[in-house]
């Protein structure tokens, strides 16, 4: 395996923590579909002439609903394909022009998770934004296999079927693992094509929320509870969502609508009770590879005051990948993407842009 590109170090950032002044969020208004069919054979294209780093902002959309999800970006159009895989159908979101960017969502989310960062990114990448087989509204048997391992494989096999010939990763939670395992696999391959690697929040094995609450609802009196409760009772979804959040005002007007749309339409409660039942075999493949890709520019960024995945675990999970930069956005949730939009795009852009 040759050695993998390094940020020049003068110019990587350790640390530093950004407090939240959230502005308005972008718009995302009517999206045009592409035919089930009509998957574009595409290959990342690298270019050194990127538009100036700033983001347009308006106003959040109120008037989102659970069967409708606006999905444009102004003058460019994020269009919805469907890529054939061995085990499904897998649902993507495409945007941007610029080099390849993949993007991978968390347990119960999907590509509505990126609907602030799509247009941010837009102009300075090719943007990927998947549902993972049984997420979101890709379509899967109920046996699929739903290990970390086997996620990061088909991640893998979207690549190989776009044809693309680089590429960045972006994973956050349970995608934030997938990414990893995706990343060390890659480093397996003759010519690893997976340049950089951000991970927002990431599954990691030095936090231990999780390694409790896992193993129980996989369990038969776990998994029974929870189908009687949890998976039944929409009223609950409001909660959990809050959660999320570390100043809970802060909630997009369509974040609830949008994330129930995969339960109502797509059983997606199976899909996160399928992933929790190997949540600790996980961890541990996890762990044992994670040498793999110590030597790729990481950026990890994550909220003070995450409740799904401890911000306590930034630190050792940094230790291990002595190439990564850590930002932490203060009093903010585990999903920064949608707490504070525009300060967490601007530091994606900082980390797409800076090593061009």
């Amino acid at each position: 395996m040759g050695a993998k590109p390094r940020l020049p170090l003068k110019r990587q950032r350790r640390y530093h923590s950004i407090s939240k002044n959230l502005g308005p969020r972008n718009k995302l208004p009517s999206h045009s579909q592409k035919d089930a069919d009509e998957i574009p054979q595409t290959s990342a294209r690298n270019s050194s002439n990127h538009p100036t780093n700033s983001t347009r902002s308006a106003p959040v959309d109120s008037t989102a609903s659970d069967t409708s999800i606006d999905l444009s970006i102004g003058p460019s159009t994020i269009e919805e394909h469907w890529l054939p895989l061995a085990n499904g159908r897998m649902r993507y979101l495409k945007a941007g022009r610029g080099p390849a960017l993949i993007l991978v969502h968390g347990l119960l989310g999907y590509s509505f998770s990126w609907r602030f960062t799509m247009p941010a990114l837009a102009p300075y990448a090719t943007i990927y934004a998947i549902d993972n087989l049984g997420a979101g509204l890709s379509v899967a048997p109920s046996d699929l296999n739903c290990t970390v391992r086997a996620a990061a494989e088909r991640v893998l096999q979207f690549a190989d079927a776009l044809s693309l010939r680089e590429f960045d990763l972006l994973g956050t939670s349970h995608g934030g693992a997938v990414a990893m395992m995706a990343t060390a696999l890659c480093a397996d391959r003759p010519a690893s094509r997976l340049r950089r690697l951000i991970l927002v929040a990431p599954v990691n094995p030095w936090s231990p929320r999780g390694r409790t609450l896992a193993p129980f609802v996989a369990s038969p009196l776990g998994s029974t509870f929870f189908r009687h409760t949890i998976e039944r009772w929409r009223s609950l979804d409001g909660l959990w969502l809050r959660r999320l959040f570390g100043d809970p005002s802060k909630i997009p007007s369509d974040s609830l609508a949008g994330y129930r749309l995969p339960i109502l339409q797509n059983d997606g409660f199976r899909y996160g009770a399928s992933i929790v039942k190997t949540w600790l075999s996980d961890l541990a493949d996890l762990e044992s590879v994670l040498p793999k890709i110590r030597d790729y520019p990481t950026l990890l960024v994550w909220g003070t005051k995450d409740r799904a995945v401890s911000f306590a675990s930034a630190e050792p999970l940094r230790k291990n990948l002595p190439n990564a930069s850590l930002v932490a956005f203060e009093g903010v949730g585990h999903l920064p993407y949608e707490e504070c939009p525009n300060e967490f795009n601007r530091a994606l852009i900082d980390f797409l842009t800076i090593a061009e």
